[in-house]
């Protein structure tokens, strides 16, 4: 592995564990990755999609989710409108739709997620318990409500910008309301 490629896998599993952690994650959840590696090499996001990072990048993640039976959802690029790629077993009661993204048409990090996954579906949208925008992506249509913000140490992956969040229930019931600290 290239000695770049190797920094980029250590900082995508530094943010994945990070993420893990700060958010308090558990086996089962879902976290949406959306994945700029354009902006991770250093070009604008959509210029120059890189099949090799996109592979460095998913493996990364996928390595520190996967242990903790966490499951990793890869958000296309725009031309398939950010649709995931994630795996059968996660997509239950969702409607599958079909495509299979290529590096200029869903993505190079979606394509890696869709040739290495078990038993991988799209979906149109999903509602992920957290997620990470690498490079500007915006993945915030795949959050559950209510996202809130997590901030990472590790704040970039190649020059691309890391946005990471977590979601917690909605608050309801005003001022008189009592709360449960373990959902917040």
């Amino acid at each position: 592995m290239h000695s770049e490629h190797s920094e980029i896998a250590r900082a995508a599993e530094r943010a994945a564990l990070e993420l893990c952690d700060k958010a308090g994650l558990k086996s089962g959840q879902i976290v949406i990755v959306g994945c700029s590696t354009s902006e991770i090499s250093g070009k604008k996001i959509g210029t120059d999609s890189g099949p090799e990072i996109g592979n460095v990048v998913f493996d990364a993640l996928f390595g520190i989710f996967s242990k903790r039976g966490i499951f990793l959802a890869a958000q296309c690029c725009e031309h398939l409108n950010r649709a995931i790629i994630i795996d059968r077993k996660a997509a239950a009661g969702q409607t599958i739709v079909n495509v299979i993204p290529l590096p200029k048409a869903g993505g190079a990090f979606a394509t890696a997620a869709y040739a290495k996954l078990d038993d991988p579906v799209a979906l149109e949208e999903i509602r992920a318990d957290a997620g990470m925008d690498i490079g500007g992506t915006l993945i915030g249509m795949h959050l559950k409500k209510v996202a809130v913000p997590v901030r990472l140490e590790t704040a970039t992956i190649g020059f691309a910008q890391i946005i990471a969040a977590r979601t917690r229930p909605p608050l309801i019931g005003g001022i008189r309301a009592n709360y449960d600290s373990e959902l917040m």
